[in-house]
């Protein structure tokens, strides 16, 4: 469905499809390969995640799918109407996203989910050419700090002019808006450095801003 920005053969980050390897081997039964954007194709609504976790969207092959932060953000997708179910349980699910879709800065499994920025930079191309289907009034939703340092380097700004900070606005040059949110990781979620209520509150944002085309 996504095959202008999603490549699921791509091996161009020889340390990724080492590691992606290594665990097909301990888990035959993982998707183990690039993990495709899951939703809605005419979203305005484009929320961009890190990367994808070992066992979880590295596993289902669907973002968020499995991984820990994929509880709180469906829940809260489904909560706002853009979910149709507030859990992702696998591919064949039946859950759908309405004017909403998930992808990720990095679309292969990093060791300790921690991409190198040469990573980054070359997985970047296929998010720009996602970025780019989106239209005037369309908002981005960075989840994490990687995510929002990306989703800059595919529009070719400046990251000094736009600081990441958790509920900040960023309109871009584009008519596009970027808003950033704490990532929805175990470790935020455990620690409180992220809330289901401040979660929410993002998402509220997003919604007004929307309403607003």
């Amino acid at each position: 469905m996504f095959e202008d920005y999603f490549d699921l053969e791509c091996r161009a980050c020889s340390r990724l499809s080492d590691f992606m390897n290594g665990v097909k081997e301990d888990y035959p039964d993982y998707h183990c390969r690039p993990v495709e954007p899951f939703g809605d194709p005419k979203a305005d609504l484009l929320i961009v995640g890190l990367a994808p976790g070992k066992h979880g969207a590295n596993a289902s092959g669907r973002p968020f799918t499995g991984d820990f932060a994929g509880i709180l953000l469906f829940r809260t997708l489904y909560e706002f109407g853009w979910s149709s179910a507030p859990e992702s349980l696998h591919r064949s699910d039946g859950l759908t996203l309405s004017r909403c879709r998930l992808t990720n800065a990095v679309k292969c499994l990093p060791p300790e989910n921690k991409p190198v920025g040469a990573e980054t930079r070359r997985c970047n191309p296929f998010l720009a050419a996602e970025i780019a289907t989106l239209k005037p009034g369309n908002l981005i939703l960075a989840l994490g700090g990687i995510a929002h340092r990306a989703t800059l380097m595919a529009l070719g700004l400046r990251q000094a002019e736009y600081q990441f900070g958790h509920d900040n606005l960023h309109h871009l040059p584009t008519g596009v808006n970027l808003l950033d949110s704490y990532h929805c990781s175990r470790y935020n979620t455990q620690t409180r450095r992220l809330t289901p209520a401040m979660f929410k509150e993002v998402f509220a944002h997003a919604q007004r801003l929307l309403n607003q085309q």
